[in-house]
């Protein structure tokens, strides 16, 4: 599971770019309980959801040309235009070239070979979140993509990760882990193989809930809606797949004691 002791090629920040920030925000509120921060007058609009007082995600106006709303995964590197660079020789786009944002850090925007938009965060002043893995903050990182075996060989090339099969019904899933330290200990997501025709290439962020089902009638009542109802699957936990107002994806989970 996710930690905060972020190491190369491990999640370390999570934002969502929406069209509304005021509607996101008290939606977000509404079914986790977060709390919104601008981050002052010189972030154009952008700002962190706080649990307690500790940053887990952030929440920022749309930017990019014709982009949609939806939350995106940022990967630690210790150099952001290296692997900009490294994933445009392996068959990646650099969307936005790497920039520094103020003190905090330096970022990319890129895109894999299957057309999964995912970013790099270079650590300043800001190493990443400040709690994951509890209760309504980011629990796990879910890539699905048409290819998953050809698509993790592009991310091994920027992060060096490893991947394990792990038995899942009606799917093959594979366990993804950072390059250093027990695979086990370091796993913090999956990748599954698109299964319908329609289905969208992309990440999906998961965050802890103590009860999915609770969750998904919060965000129907908040004006979200369910993309996957809540189920249980074995040895994981319950899981449901939301939707917010303006059509950002994520998931829910309740996790197994055994998982």
């Amino acid at each position: 599971m996710l930690g905060t002791q972020f190491t190369k090629g491990s999640p370390s920040w999570i934002d969502l770019g929406t069209p509304d920030t005021d509607v996101s925000a008290a939606f977000y509120s509404a079914v986790f309980g977060w709390t919104f921060h601008s981050a002052g007058p010189d972030a154009g609009g952008y700002g962190f959801f706080q649990q307690d007082g500790a940053t887990v995600g952030a929440l920022g106006p749309l930017t990019e040309e014709d982009a949609r709303s939806a939350w995106t995964l940022y990967f630690q590197t210790p150099d952001a235009d290296a692997t900009a660079r490294e994933a445009a020789g392996a068959g990646g786009t650099v969307r936005v070239a790497a920039f520094d944002v103020m003190e905090a850090g330096r970022m990319a925007c890129l895109t894999d070979p299957a057309g999964a938009e995912f970013a790099v965060w270079q650590p300043g002043q800001v190493k990443g979140l400040e709690r994951t893995s509890s209760p309504n903050t980011l629990l796990w990182a879910e890539l699905h993509v048409a290819d998953p075996e050809s698509t993790l060989g592009f991310y091994r090339t920027l992060f060096g990760w490893r991947w394990s099969l792990m038995d899942a019904p009606g799917m093959t899933y594979q366990v993804i882990s950072t390059a250093e330290g027990d695979q086990e200990d370091t796993s913090f997501g999956g990748a599954a193989a698109l299964r319908n025709e329609g289905e969208v290439t992309r990440w999906v962020p998961y965050f802890m809930v103590a009860d999915p089902d609770t969750a998904s009638r919060t965000a129907q009542g908040g004006g979200g809606s369910v993309v996957m109802p809540a189920a249980d699957v074995p040895d994981v936990g319950r899981i449901a797949w939301l939707a917010d107002p303006f059509g950002a994806v994520f998931a829910v989970m309740k996790p197994s004691p055994r998982a």
